[in-house]
């Protein structure tokens, strides 16, 4: 494993980690966090962002143009992230484990779609 990648799974697990944790903190109202969980959420976001800078400067690549692709692309992995959520709150909130597994599914089929739209297919 190159150095960059290494540099980059460990500060990409710890923004998602941190963001994750946030959201958790600001929408379980049992937490009483909603202040810290923003902060804690808004922290990942900024270290998820410093991560993706510091992997191209260590790559020595530049950063993806942001065209019309990428933008549709960007939007199609966001709608794909919330209907994977989605899923997951119909299972663990809404106690619907058949419709919230069936939706969670469908989030992971399409965030799997989302690799051959970024890479293509040789």
């Amino acid at each position: 494993m190159k150095k960059s990648s290494f540099v980059a799974l460990i500060l990409g697990t710890v923004s998602g980690v941190l963001f994750a944790l946030g959201m958790c903190m600001a929408l379980l109202p049992e937490w009483d966090a909603f202040t810290k969980g923003i902060i804690f959420g808004v922290i990942g976001i900024v270290l998820s962002i410093v991560t993706a800078l510091i992997w191209c400067k260590m790559e020595n690549k530049k950063l993806p143009k942001m065209n019309g692709k990428n933008v549709l692309r960007i939007m199609y992995a966001i709608i794909s992230a919330l209907v994977l959520g989605v899923g997951m709150c119909m299972c663990l909130v809404w106690q619907q484990i058949i419709w919230g597994t069936l939706v969670g599914l469908l989030g992971i089929i399409m965030l799997i779609a989302l690799i051959p739209m970024v890479k293509g297919i040789k």
